[in-house]
């Protein structure tokens, strides 16, 4: 087994009610934090639409999530340039 291996953190993990087995490299805190704001996203858009199937709401989650993240990341490029002009 090489080192990488070893250093990686298996953990289960409760998402909408269904265990899953995380193995990642971050610490069980992390993966612990991700997997409930997971599950909060899940029960948040499933509150406003309860007629979704779970493959529905996973692909919803998904989706909502990546548009936070690309959102995130966009703000993070315009803070970059933003702070290379005052330089």
């Amino acid at each position: 087994m090489s080192q990488h291996n070893e250093k990686r953190t298996r953990i289960t993990v409760d998402i909408y009610g269904q265990q899953y087995s995380i193995v990642g490299d971050e610490n069980t805190t992390h993966i612990r934090m991700v997997a409930a704001i997971v599950d909060d996203k899940m029960r948040e858009i499933y509150a406003k639409n309860p007629s979704l199937d779970i493959n529905r709401l996973a692909v919803l989650t998904a989706v909502n999530v990546v548009h936070d993240y690309i959102k995130l990341k966009e703000e993070n490029e315009r803070l970059k340039e933003k702070l290379k002009t005052k330089e």
